[in-house]
Formats: C-alpha cells, sequence, structure tokens
C-alpha cells in the first residue's frame, strides 16, 4: 500500500485550462523525445564564481500559450557536472508522453536549471535559461519530419515570464524575449506510436522518462534500461468481489439524515434561497470500483447500484436473506448498504502500485426541483446532481487465493483519486486510532482469484488497512453456481441495477475520464503470481509543476483502458442493411422535350453566343461522344468559358399531391478546383400556360430575388462562368482538364431555400463540353433531382430483384422530387494576355526520368541559389538581411531595428541610407557647444567599437557556413527536377535513371522523405506496373537489399546504370476546396466574362529522393513537385446521422458478372476488392466471399458534434496492387442533434424541444422534411428573445409504422440562416387492426369512387372522434372529423382515388378520439384492375 500511496502523491497532475478541456476530444498521440546535449556558456560567469560543484540538469513542462497556463507536471533529468569554462553538456535522456491537445499553442518549456553549494554549505538552485520546444505546428501531418536532429533556442529568464500579460503571442518574436547568444540545446522530437500499446498506465499529459519503473510495466531487455522504447505489458490477473458490505457511522439513516440536511444549508449559505428539506431526496448510492496502478485507472471504473440492506431482505429470496442477516450481526444492529451481485476485475497485475479503489457516491434530486407537468426529454439533465461521500482504497496480495477483508472508509479533503471533494469525516480528535478508521465507515467483501464461480465457503474476516487475506478452499463446482459473466460486464446479472444504461443520474454524471481511443493487449507472458522488482537504479516520480503552484480544483483527466482477454473469434459476418452503389443515386439525364424548349425560348433567357457573337452550336446529350486529347490540345482558341445556365425547376406528378412545393431554392456544386459554388436564393415562378405534371412540361421558372425578396427585374435564369486558360492551368495542366471534362459527372445539390432542407441531388455529364475544335457547344439538360432517404438500422435479411443484375437496397427509398433544366457551355476564346513563362516547354509526361539534365554547375550566389540558373546577375545584399539568425547577434542591427522583414527591395535600403547620412550631418552642424562635442566624441566611438565586433561576428559567420553553402550549391550539379500530376488513389508510376559517376562500386541507400513515395520493391508489382504504362525498360529481381523498416539499398558497379522504379499514391484529400485562392466565380446574367482569373493556390506536395553511396555522399538527388488535381467522383453518399455516435453501414458493391440467370455460388474468377479511405479516422473494410456472391463495404464513422459534416472519400481497387480505382465514393455525413420518439401510427404524440436564443432577436421560423407527419407550434414566423429560453412544441402523427429519420430546422427567415437543427428518430409501431375490408376499382381516368363504412360509438355518453389514413393521396374522407351519440352507429363516407397501374394497395383507417389518441383501427385492402 506504501508503493501505491508514493507513487500517487508524487504525481498529481495540473490538469489543462477548462477552456481546453471543453473542446472535442481527439486521439492521443503519443511523442519520444530525446534531449541530447546543451552547447554554449549557459551558466553565468557570477554564478560560477559565487557557487562551488556547479552541476546542470533540466526541467520539461507542458505550457499553453493561448491561456497562458502551466499543466501536467515538471520532469527532470539526471544531474549532469560542468567544466571550467563551460562547454557542452551530454545528457542523452529519453522523454515519453502522450497527448490528445493537438494544437499549436500546446508547447514544452525547457528550463536549464544549475545548482551548486554556497559558501556556507546550503544547496542554491538558479535557472539559466529557457526555450520553447514546438510539439505541434500548423501543418496537419505535424510533427513528421521531426525525427531530425534540432536546435532549440534558449531565452534569459525563467518560465514565470510566460505568465506576464506582456507576452503576447507569437512568444518568440516578442521584444521582451532576449535570446542568449552561442547557446542551445540539441534534441529530436517524433511520434512513438509502441508507446500506445501503455496508453492504460500512463496518464494524458504526464512527462515520464524510459529509465523510471511504470507500474504494469516489465523492465526493458538489454544494457539501455529504456522500457518504454518498446513497452511490455505484465500478465493481467483477473479477480472477483463478492458480497460488498458498506456500513457507515453510526448508523445509514442517521448518516444519510445528517448529510440532507447539510445539503440544505450549503444550497442556502451560496444565496440560492431556501430549499425545503422534505423536497431533497437520494435518488441512488452509486459505487465505483476500479483498478488504479498510482498513475490513473487502469481501465474506466465500474459503476453499480447499492441498496439497504433491508430492501435486500425483502427482496431476495430465503436463503439470500439469511447470509445478509448473519453477515450484519457484526455491524451492531447498524444497516448497510449492501451490493447484490458480483464484480469482475480483469485488469489487476502482480505490481505493489496496483490497487483496487472503492468509490461511494450519492445522487440527489436537484435543489431547483423538478416539474412534473415538463414534457421536454432536454428537462431530463436538471433532475440529478451526484457527490462523493467517501471512498477507499485496497492493495490486494495475489499470492492468496481468497479471503475476506475489511477496509475504513476515507473522506475529506485529503487528495483521491477522482482529484473532487469528499464528504467530511466525523471529529476524531477524542478518539484512538482504531476508533477513527470504523467512525468514517467500512467496507466488507469477499475476495477471490481466476474462479468464476462464487465462493460461499467461510473465509477469517481481517481488519486494518493493510488487510491480510487467509486462504481459504475453493469449493467444488455445483449446477447451482451461476454462470460466469460476460468478459466484459460490468457485474453478474442478478438483481442490482448496473449504473450505466439503467441510472437516471447517468443523464448528468457522465464518468469523469473519457473514453480511451485504443485496447492494450497483453504481449507479455508472465508466471502467475510472480511480481515484478523494481529495478536498483528506480528514478523517483516526482510530480507538480516546480515553478508553478499547483492548483487541483479542476477535475484531472486521465485515460483509462482495459486489458482485454483474448478469446477465439467465430467467423461471423455483421448484419447490416446494405445500400447498393449505384442505385440511390439514380438521376438520370435527357434532352428537354420539344414543348419544354418552347416555354424555355418564349421565357426570355439570355442566350450564350461565342466569341464572334454568334448562337453557340447546341449539341444533344444524348449523342456519343468521341473524344481526341490531341485534338483538343492543338486548337487555337486556348482559353475556355465555361458556362452553368440554370433555368427551370419543374415538378413531377408524383411528388403533386399533398406535399409541399418549395417557393425558393438554391444550388451547391463544385466545378474543377474552384472552390465550392453556392448560388443565391432563386424564386420559382409558375408558368400560366404550363401543362400538367404528369406531362413532363415544365412548371416551374427560375428567377433571381431581390435583397428586399421581389424579383429581379433582368433576364430569368441564373448563369455561373468560369474561364480556364492559360492564365489560370499550370504547365501540362490542359490535359488533364480536357481529361476532367471527358470523364467526370457534375454533383449538383438543390436545397430549399427557406426550410434550408436538401432536396434532392442531380449528375450530370460534362463530356458534352468538349469543343473538338469549335468555337462553342452548348447542351440543354433536363435532370431528374434525385431524394434518398435512409431508415434506420433494422435487422433484415433480404432484399428484392430489380432486373438485370441489379438489387433493391434494404431500407433505401429513392424519390424523384422534381426536374431541373441546365444548360451547359463551352465558349473558346484567343489568348490576349502574354502568360509568363509561355515561351517554356510543358512538363515532361515520360515515366521514365534521367539526370543528364544535372549534370554541371552553372554558378552563381550561395545565398539565392534558385536563381543561378535563371540568371547570371546576382544582386550584393547584406547578410543581415538575408539571415535572421546572423541579425540578432550584430549589435548595430538590433540597435537600428531592422531584420528581413524590414527590407522589401533595393529603395528602401538606398532611403534609410540617406536618412541616416543627414542625421549624422545634423548632428555636426548642432555641436557647437563643447559638452555636445565630447557627447559626440563618446557616442562616435561607442559606434565604432559595436561595428568592430560586428564585423568580427560577421567573418566568423562566414567562416562557419562557408563549406555548408557551397556543398548546398554545388549539389545542384546532381539534382533532377521532375512534376507529377497526380490524383487522389492513383499510383503514379515512374522511373529514374541513377547512375554512378566513380570508378569503384559503391552500395547505394534510397533515402525518401515523403511517406506518399515509395520505391517499388517486388518484382511482380514492378512488372504489372511497367505493362500497365507500357514501357519496355529491363527488370530486375531482387534488386534491392531490404532491412525491416530501414531505406532499401541497392549495389552499383563503377560507371553503371540502373532503373529505380517508384510510385506515388496519396490517399490524403485533405482541404482541397477550401485553401484555393480566390474563386474565379462571376455571377453573370446575360453579360460578357470577365477577364481570366488568376490561378487558384491549390496544395502542391514536394517529396525529396537521395541517393547515398556507400560514404555516406550523395550521388544523385530527385526533387519532385507533386501537382494535385482533382479526381473522379462516381457516387456521393450524403449521411444524417445523430450526434457523437457512430454511423455503420454496408454499402454493396454492384456485381461483377451480371448475366442473367447466373446461378447463386457462380464459380468464377472476381477480381480481388480492396479499399482505402481518405480519413484514417473512419473504419472501411470489406470481406472475402465465395465467388458469384455479393460484396459489400463496411464503414464505421464517429459522428461529430451537431452541426458539424465530416467529407471524406471511399476508394475501391479491383487489383492487388492499388494502381487505379474501380470506384471513388464521396460521402458526407452530418452530425445532428438526436431526439428519439417512440410512438404508435396514426396516434398523435407530443413532446417539446428547448430553443436557446443567440445574442441578438431573430425571427424563426420551424421546417420539417414531412410536413404531413410533424406539425410544429409555434406553426409560423414568432420572435426568437436574445439568450432566452423558449419551448418547441411538436406534433407527431406517424402515416406508417418502421423506424426513419424527419428532419427538423429552425431558420431565421430574415437572414435566411440556420438557428438549430434535430434528428427526430421515429420508432413507429402498428395498431391493433380491428376489421379489414376489400374493394376492386377499376383502372383509368376516372373521377374516383364513393364508399361507405360503419363505425358504432361503444361508451354511453355522445364523442367526437378524427378520421386520418396513412394514403391520403389515395383515401379521402368525407369528413374529417364526426360526432356520434352513445351506443349509436355512424357512416364514414370515403372516396377513393382513381389510379394509372394495375395492383393492390393496403389502406389504414385510423380512428381517433377528441385526444387525438388512437381508438380503432380498419384496413381497406383496394384490388385496381
Amino acid at each position: 500500500m506504501n508503493d501505491w500511496h508514493r507513487i500517487f502523491t508524487q504525481n498529481v497532475l495540473v490538469p489543462p485550462h477548462p477552456q481546453r478541456a471543453r473542446q472535442l476530444v481527439k486521439e492521443s498521440t503519443a511523442f519520444q523525445c530525446v534531449l541530447k546535449w546543451l552547447d554554449g556558456p549557459i551558466i553565468r560567469q557570477g554564478e560560477l564564481e559565487v557557487l562551488s560543484e556547479v552541476e546542470c540538469h533540466l526541467r520539461v513542462s507542458f505550457f499553453d500559450v493561448t491561456y497562458r497556463h502551466f499543466f501536467g507536471r515538471t520532469w527532470k533529468t539526471t544531474v549532469k557536472p560542468t567544466t571550467r569554462p563551460p562547454s557542452r553538456i551530454v545528457f542523452n535522456e529519453p522523454l515519453y508522453f502522450h497527448t490528445s491537445l493537438n494544437h499549436p499553442h500546446i508547447v514544452a518549456v525547457v528550463e536549464v536549471v544549475a545548482e551548486g553549494k554556497k559558501r556556507d554549505g546550503t544547496l542554491q538552485t538558479a535557472s539559466c535559461g529557457f526555450g520553447i520546444l514546438q510539439i505541434f505546428s500548423n501543418q496537419p501531418n505535424s510533427p513528421t519530419s521531426a525525427s531530425q536532429d534540432k536546435r532549440l533556442r534558449l531565452y534569459h529568464g525563467t518560465p514565470r515570464a510566460l505568465l506576464h500579460p506582456l507576452l503576447q503571442d507569437p512568444t518568440e518574436q516578442n521584444k521582451h524575449m532576449t535570446l542568449i547568444e552561442n547557446c542551445s540545446l540539441q534534441y529530436t522530437l517524433k511520434p512513438h506510436p509502441a508507446l500506445e500499446l501503455a496508453f492504460h498506465l500512463l496518464p494524458e499529459n504526464l512527462l515520464v522518462s524510459g529509465l523510471q519503473q511504470i507500474p504494469g510495466l516489465l523492465p526493458a531487455h538489454g544494457e539501455s534500461g529504456d522500457a518504454l522504447r518498446k513497452p511490455r505489458l505484465q500478465k493481467p490477473i483477473t479477480g472477483h468481489l463478492d458480497d460488498l458490505f458498506f456500513t457507515l457511522y453510526p448508523s445509514l439513516e442517521k448518516f444519510e439524515e445528517e448529510l440532507l440536511e447539510l445539503h440544505v444549508q450549503d444550497h442556502f449559505q451560496e444565496g440560492c434561497g431556501p430549499l425545503d428539506g422534505g423536497g431533497l431526496e437520494i435518488l441512488e448510492r452509486r459505487l465505483r470500483v476500479g483498478v488504479h496502478n498510482g498513475l490513473g485507472f487502469v481501465q474506466r471504473p465500474q459503476v453499480v447500484v447499492l441498496v439497504p440492506e433491508m430492501d435486500v431482505a425483502l427482496t431476495r429470496s430465503a436463503s439470500f436473506s439469511r447470509k445478509v442477516v448473519s453477515s450484519s450481526k457484526t455491524s451492531s444492529g447498524s444497516q448497510a448498504l449492501v451490493l447484490r451481485s458480483r464484480l469482475r476485475l480483469p485488469e489487476m497485475v502482480g505490481h505493489p502500485a496496483f490497487a483496487v479503489v472503492f468509490q461511494l457516491e450519492y445522487v440527489f434530486s436537484s435543489p431547483a426541483g423538478v416539474d412534473s407537468n415538463a414534457a421536454s426529454v432536454t428537462s431530463l439533465s436538471n433532475l440529478a446532481c451526484m457527490h462523493m461521500v467517501r471512498w477507499a482504497v485496497w492493495n490486494p496480495l495475489l499470492e492468496a487465493d481468497s479471503g475476506r477483508v475489511t477496509l475504513p472508509l476515507q473522506g475529506g479533503i485529503q487528495p483521491n483519486p477522482s482529484h473532487c471533494l469528499v464528504y467530511k469525516v466525523p471529529s476524531a480528535s477524542m478518539s484512538s486510532e482504531e476508533v477513527k478508521q470504523v467512525e468514517s465507515g467500512t467496507v466488507r467483501f469477499q475476495f477471490s482469484l481466476g474462479s468464476e464461480e462464487h465462493l460461499d465457503a467461510p473465509a477469517e474476516p481481517v481488519s486494518g488497512p493493510k488487510a491480510e487475506q487467509q486462504p481459504a478452499r475453493k469449493p467444488p463446482t455445483s449446477p447451482s453456481s451461476p454462470p460466469a459473466p460476460a468478459p466484459r460486464g460490468l457485474a453478474a446479472p442478478q438483481d442490482s441495477p448496473v449504473g450505466p444504461g439503467l441510472s437516471i443520474s447517468q443523464l448528468v454524471a457522465s464518468p469523469r475520464s473519457p473514453t480511451q481511443h485504443c485496447l492494450a493487449r497483453p504481449t507479455s507472458q508472465l508466471p502467475c503470481g510472480s511480481r515484478a522488482s523494481p529495478s536498483q537504479g528506480e528514478f523517483p516520480l516526482e510530480g507538480g509543476i516546480s515553478h508553478l503552484e499547483a492548483d487541483l480544483s479542476q477535475t484531472c483527466l486521465v485515460l483509462e483502458t482495459s486489458i482485454a482477454e483474448r478469446l477465439q473469434e467465430l467467423p461471423f459476418t455483421p448484419l447490416h442493411a446494405p445500400i447498393v452503389a449505384g442505385t440511390q443515386t439514380r438521376s438520370s439525364a435527357g434532352q428537354p422535350s420539344r414543348a419544354s424548349m418552347v416555354l424555355l425560348q418564349s421565357s426570355g433567357f439570355p442566350e450564350i453566343l461565342d466569341a464572334n457573337k454568334q448562337p453557340a452550336e447546341a449539341v444533344n446529350p444524348t449523342d456519343p461522344v468521341t473524344f481526341n486529347p490531341q485534338k483538343e490540345e492543338s486548337d487555337c482558341l486556348q482559353s475556355n468559358e465555361m458556362v452553368l445556365q440554370f433555368l427551370a425547376f419543374s415538378r413531377v406528378a408524383q411528388d403533386c399531391r399533398g406535399t409541399s412545393w418549395p417557393k425558393t431554392v438554391y444550388f451547391t456544386f463544385q466545378f474543377y478546383r474552384f472552390p465550392p459554388a453556392t448560388t443565391p436564393r432563386l424564386q420559382l415562378v409558375q408558368l400560366g400556360e404550363a401543362g400538367q405534371p404528369g406531362s413532363g412540361a415544365l412548371t416551374h421558372i427560375l428567377v433571381p430575388v431581390s435583397r428586399d425578396g421581389t424579383f429581379d427585374a433582368g433576364s430569368p435564369g441564373f448563369q455561373l462562368r468560369y474561364m480556364v486558360g492559360p492564365g489560370f492551368l499550370k504547365p501540362g495542366e490542359r490535359r488533364c482538364f480536357a481529361r476532367y471534362l471527358a470523364v467526370q459527372t457534375l454533383q449538383i445539390d438543390v436545397w430549399d431555400g427557406d426550410s434550408l432542407l436538401l432536396i434532392g441531388s442531380a449528375a450530370v455529364q460534362m463530356k458534352h463540353l468538349l469543343r473538338q475544335g469549335r468555337p462553342a457547344v452548348q447542351a440543354s439538360h433536363e435532370l431528374e433531382v434525385v431524394a434518398t432517404e435512409y431508415e434506420q438500422d433494422t435487422m433484415v435479411v433480404s432484399g428484392d430483384v430489380l432486373g438485370f443484375g441489379r438489387v433493391k437496397p434494404i431500407g433505401v427509398h429513392s424519390v424523384v422530387k422534381g426536374r431541373l433544366h441546365l444548360t451547359l457551355a463551352n465558349v473558346g476564346h484567343l489568348c490576349e494576355q502574354k502568360v509568363r513563362g509561355c515561351s517554356t516547354l510543358p512538363p515532361s509526361r515520360s515515366r521514365v526520368i534521367s539526370s543528364d539534365g544535372a549534370s554541371r554547375f552553372s554558378g552563381g550566389s550561395l545565398l539565392t541559389g534558385g536563381s543561378s540558373r535563371r540568371k547570371h546577375v546576382v544582386q550584393a545584399q547584406k547578410l543581415a538581411d538575408v539571415d535572421s539568425e546572423l541579425a540578432a547577434m550584430l549589435l548595430t542591427h538590433a540597435r537600428q531595428g531592422t531584420g528581413p522583414r524590414d527590407i522589401s527591395c533595393e529603395s528602401d535600403a538606398t532611403r534609410r541610407r540617406k536618412l541616416e547620412r543627414m542625421k549624422s550631418v545634423r548632428l555636426q552642424e548642432a555641436g557647437g557647444e563643447l559638452g555636445r562635442r565630447g557627447t559626440s566624441v563618446l557616442a562616435q566611438q561607442s559606434v565604432r567599437t559595436q561595428h568592430l565586433r560586428d564585423l568580427q561576428v560577421i567573418a566568423a559567420y562566414r567562416e562557419r557556413t562557408k563549406a555548408e553553402s557551397i556543398a548546398s550549391l554545388l549539389s545542384l550539379a546532381i539534382t533532377t527536377e521532375h512534376t507529377l500530376h497526380a490524383t487522389l488513389g492513383v499510383a503514379e508510376f515512374f522511373e529514374f535513371v541513377l547512375k554512378n559517376p566513380h570508378n569503384t562500386q559503391h552500395t547505394v541507400t534510397v533515402e525518401i522523405d515523403n511517406p506518399e513515395l515509395s520505391v517499388i520493391v517486388d518484382s511482380q508489382e514492378w512488372r504489372d506496373f511497367k505493362g500497365a504504362a507500357g514501357l519496355h525498360t529491363p527488370v530486375e529481381e531482387d534488386m534491392f537489399h531490404l532491412r525491416g523498416s530501414l531505406a532499401p539499398q541497392l549495389y552499383l558497379r563503377p560507371h553503371e546504370t540502373a532503373h529505380i522504379p517508384f510510385k506515388f499514391q496519396s490517399f490524403s484529400a485533405g482541404q482541397l476546396a477550401m485553401v484555393q485562392a480566390s474563386s474565379g466565380l462571376s455571377n453573370e446574367k446575360g453579360t460578357d466574362a470577365v477577364s481570366p482569373w488568376k490561378s487558384s493556390a491549390v496544395p502542391t506536395k514536394h517529396a525529396k529522393v537521395l541517393f547515398r553511396a556507400s560514404g555516406g555522399k550523395p550521388i544523385a538527388v530527385l526533387c519532385l513537385t507533386v501537382e494535385l488535381q482533382p479526381h473522379v467522383v462516381d457516387q456521393v453518399f450524403r449521411f444524417y446521422h445523430p450526434e457523437l455516435s457512430f454511423l455503420k453501414k454496408a454499402i454493396r458493391l454492384p456485381p461483377w458478372h451480371t448475366l442473367p440467370g447466373a446461378p447463386v455460388g457462380m464459380l468464377g474468377e472476381d477480381p480481388p476488392v480492396h479499399v482505402r479511405c481518405s480519413d484514417p479516422n473512419v473504419i472501411c473494410e470489406t470481406q472475402n466471399v465465395s465467388p458469384g456472391e455479393p460484396r459489400d463495404v463496411f464503414l464505421k464513422v464517429a459522428s461529430g458534434p451537431s452541426p458539424e459534416i465530416k467529407d471524406f472519400f471511399v476508394i475501391i481497387y479491383s487489383d492487388r496492387w492499388l494502381a487505379t480505382p474501380t470506384q471513388t465514393w464521396q460521402v458526407h455525413l452530418h452530425s445532428l442533434q438526436r431526439v428519439d420518439v417512440s410512438c404508435v401510427a396514426g396516434q398523435l404524440t407530443r413532446l417539446s424541444l428547448v430553443l436557446r436564443g443567440t445574442q441578438t432577436v431573430r425571427k424563426v421560423r420551424a421546417f420539417t422534411s414531412h410536413p404531413q407527419e410533424l406539425k410544429t407550434d409555434p406553426k409560423g414566423v414568432f420572435v426568437l428573445p436574445p439568450r432566452g429560453v423558449q419551448d418547441l412544441h411538436v406534433g407527431v402523427r406517424p402515416l406508417r409504422a418502421g423506424s426513419r429519420f424527419v428532419h427538423l430546422n429552425l431558420v431565421d427567415v430574415d437572414c435566411h440562416q440556420l438557428v438549430a437543427s434535430w434528428l427526430v428518430c421515429l420508432s413507429c409501431r402498428q395498431p391493433l387492426i380491428s376489421k379489414a375490408f376489400e374493394i376492386t376499382l377499376a383502372v383509368g381516368e376516372g373521377k374516383g369512387v364513393n364508399k361507405r363504412i360503419t363505425y358504432t360509438n361503444p361508451y354511453p355518453s355522445r364523442r367526437t372522434f378524427h378520421l386520418h389514413s396513412d394514403h391520403p393521396e389515395l383515401l379521402r374522407f368525407r369528413e374529417d372529423s364526426f360526432q356520434v351519440a352513445g351506443g349509436e352507429t355512424y357512416s364514414i363516407g370515403l372516396r377513393f382515388a382513381p389510379s394509372l397501374r394495375v395492383g393492390e394497395e393496403e389502406i389504414l383507417i385510423y380512428i381517433n378520439d377528441h385526444e387525438d389518441k388512437n381508438e380503432e383501427a380498419f384496413c381497406v385492402k383496394v384490388i385496381y384492375q
């Protein structure tokens, strides 16, 4: 127990800032930092003269720059002696930590501390300086390149200076920060994934050394002693706890009575007003049990519910009651709290620091009271509050198999594992030590190891904090023994309710520790009962921040995991409702009908003209297109003006019965690598002469809306123009753009402009925009706008066959909402302006890169090596102007306040010199007096001294950097530059011709600095890539020597040439569209296009390959510039899912063999299927199936907080080497607030949602995706007060049974902004059918049929009834409500609408009472013949 207390008290962590802790918890990342050596005279000469036996060590602490907050625990290195004069001090000490605070402002502060003895013999410690070590940078993949040695600059002062308010961000550039000259710290920082295995043993933000012993880890192999470099876990031991009894002093009743009284007094003293003690009650008595290793909980504590002993005697069987009575005799008649189930602890480890922590918590009703009339689900968060009253810790001795333990409970202000306040303990100033342990209460339990059966054999009781367990024999297994609990269960399934899921207080009292991101797997085997002994050189685990007082008022976040026992996996396929790829977005495109073309021509839409003001050539979108890349590149019209013209949006026949039609719409899409476009709101104006919707005629045209809400007086429609020319395209990109038009499909989303709900999506192919030498082309399209609804996951087993090789998706409904009339055009223009660099040839598209061009050195400047190949005239510059490190060391430069950022051009430097001359002349003219003359002479001498010192510094700097600069410039002679045009998921293959220029053989090492670029080491893969690329260069077997994770090597003879195969493949989509430059998007309505736009700043990636010879010198360098190009998207999925949960979907691939009549399990060679995802946090996989069976792609995505939208791409491959994607899917996941509603079909269910006002007054309105099934109150526009709370009453009446989603948006009607959004999850069951009818109707264009059914009032009094139907478009009532006297019969008039197709339909009639509750349900089967 002493080991646990020592480690726990020494490792108290200061939590991060509360604002930082409220942010979204990310995945924790592990790092290894090696502090190598300290260079320079860091210790001042004055301290060396005063102190003797001066030694030096380093201290490292975490610091949050944003909130100026130190957190974690200060870590110290070993003390190293210093020499006179001071020279390099070598530490070479590894430092490990893991953190989820992935932000550039989270840094590590390294402090240099000197300590020595004063003349009187006392020890004195002084801070010599500090440095700021950047852990994360602004790049998303930081720190990937941090494995190399880095140099940390040191500043004067102590880290306490970072708390000063004058030190604003950026801290390093603050004028109050002074660098220490010629002093630096050499270090390395890199990710350390191997530490993830021990995440459950190390709390987050804890700095530990590899030489320290961590409880739960085995000692390291070898002499290094670094146990964290490759951590090995100790074998876990499973323990069981039974018969838990908590006894409180003086009795349970008096203890809880005093607790309630003090709770009421506390509430009154805080100024919250008087509180009725009768309304305050105890809702639950909860127990948290977890294993703690001194640093943190190894696994999330288990939560169970305790009940009073008397309740157990009343509810349990007679056998268990006798046991309780017998065990309670020792409590002197006081009632105890009892746990009626068994606890299983699978994470115990045979280590002295591992202990079991018990935490007793009480859940009270809220002092604010509970409104019994509140119907809102969200009001549950105000029902309960929780406080910890007692806790205990027990260190088991695992040598014993079983025993009975009695422990004293603890409370008060002493530190506890949860770092929270605990209820006070009784005053025991006059009590003995034995009485003190009992007055706080005791906990008694029976423990056992490795057994799943209850131990009913009596054991000798043991008391005291250092309880020694007496071994007890295990009884034989009997049939009456309860079954073994589940491996991850919290307790055996008996009478005690388990906290999570069954406890009301779980809604507000969530666990203090976040869920760990990964599960640790035991990789080392240790004999049962053995214990790891601490090493002789064990480092003390010291806690706290050494230069900041620790504040433990906030709860420390401790990451916890569980050590899972290995189970044998059985063959099992998870059953998800599959979504068939290619069926839910069946947007078809075609040419508008002639009747629609007449209406479009007469509506006055602007005509698209070519460069000669002639109408553009119209092409039929159904005609095939022959794509000739050479013809596109040889076109004299180099600039392409892409025109998108939105004309009309028509309604369809099946969407016109009883459903609302939007008044305004807007469109979103993305064209090529331009930023995503969102059109303004467009009004839908109905045409007076439009035909019926069923005839496919044009019904509504699009008209722009002015700011005041009126129609725009200009021409109808809306145009967008994109200019794609030499000024926009990069060299060699024109062919990529032509291929993009030939194969890509433009996805357009249609949104309701008022409700901001998605209406549907449409897709149009752009291959008809290829001009193929023509001046201008245009194509008019009529696109189906399809809306797709996904039901909630249900246990389904089959789907319906649609037709030729297609399967109907299960749980997916697709509805055609309308038809979009769109015109796409491509107008060619001459390239009038001269583009810079147009005389240079486009980059080579050859897949064989030769180094012949880099064979000589052309000379140039050492400082501007990049421009030496273009011009030989180099302008001289000051060294201080081009090197910030040198500028910081110069006195004259620092006094003038200039730097590299102050110098913009030569004119600024000339102007500054003239001003300095004028200043010196005026000083000489004004120096008539003797005193001033003497001051001027002294000033000139001081300036001359500073100049002499600066000249010496510059000379030393030039000598030090001359060799490095010359070597860097000479390396250009062996450097080859090449440009790649890469797309997402496509493997770009090329070969580099490497030649050995020396007369001796060499073993060449290939070093690559980009993980997306790799060497192809498999000869078969190399051969396949060559065949696909059409290369005929030789292929060598076993060309490379592989050394695990090290760089590959190959052997070259003197002057030998070899082809090195490379592959560049990127799966990271990144924010390609969000980081681009000005969009070049113009809002045009019939006007000419603007001038060509500037090139968009598409992210460019770089990769460098270094070929090193045997001696370490490079013989060739390859610099790659990768230009990312837009990729093809075959299908778009858009899912709406509850926030902070997991979306699990199965997407079924189209069948590879679509021959009709193919039997199930047909033998064939289906290609292998591989899946990759652009988001590493998305789990995406597919399973191997038998030939002929359908394949599913399984997705598991974690949704974020509302209203976050997560976008990622899923890439499907059908080849072995993942060379070219077969399918590319884009997935949008919308996270919304979830509201669960369980209801009955046809019956009204009411609930309330809480609306919270923003900073200003807003006029809002609620919109729903299913207005027939969901109604809101207030119905129209209402005012939402600022920072106020208001209820939105919702009434749900589902028409059909099943589970589905309904969207509810709260929209600002003035600004058209989304204020709040909910995802209503309906779980609807069908009512009991009391009567059934059948009717036969003829198919045709008739007016319908009238029928009657009777209904008898079963009540003795007069009642009012309401009528509803699940198919309002097929059945209407003569009266929606009727009154009938008691016991009388009423005839209900029915009118059946005609149908145009043959079939059967079952229609349900709901008869509801005056409260809209279902009384009866009739079923009418209609047969259409």
